[in-house]
């Protein structure tokens, strides 16, 4: 197994992980903070600017897990590389948007 299949894996899971608030937040109508937004990453975009950027993270990932390599379900270094770049982000995310969103922060350390 290539390390370089695990990375591409693990940035897999980090942009679909990525997708999940977006394509929610879009979906609900409700607006959330993208890379479009001013400050980028911090002001709000449309609904359905976040629905398109969560779709273009689904492909993303998509591509980096089903194009790349030959990940299996069942190899656990696929998995554990899939899963850690979603845990990171989903880790990191509150962390920063738990700010703007009225969410709590709570130390880790």
């Amino acid at each position: 197994m290539s390390s370089l299949f695990l990375l591409a894996y693990f940035f897999g899971g980090f942009f679909l992980a990525n997708a999940v608030p977006h394509v929610v937040s879009g979906m609900m109508g409700r607006s959330f903070q993208s890379p479009f937004a001013k400050p980028p990453g911090e002001g709000l975009s449309s609904s359905s600017i976040n629905v398109l950027w969560g779709f273009f993270n689904i492909v993303i990932g998509y591509l980096l897990v089903c194009r790349v390599g030959d990940f299996q379900l069942r190899d656990t270094a696929d998995i554990l590389a899939l899963g850690a770049g979603a845990f990171l982000i989903s880790l990191l995310s509150p962390r920063h948007f738990g700010r703007f969103n009225g969410g709590h922060v709570t130390n880790l350390s």
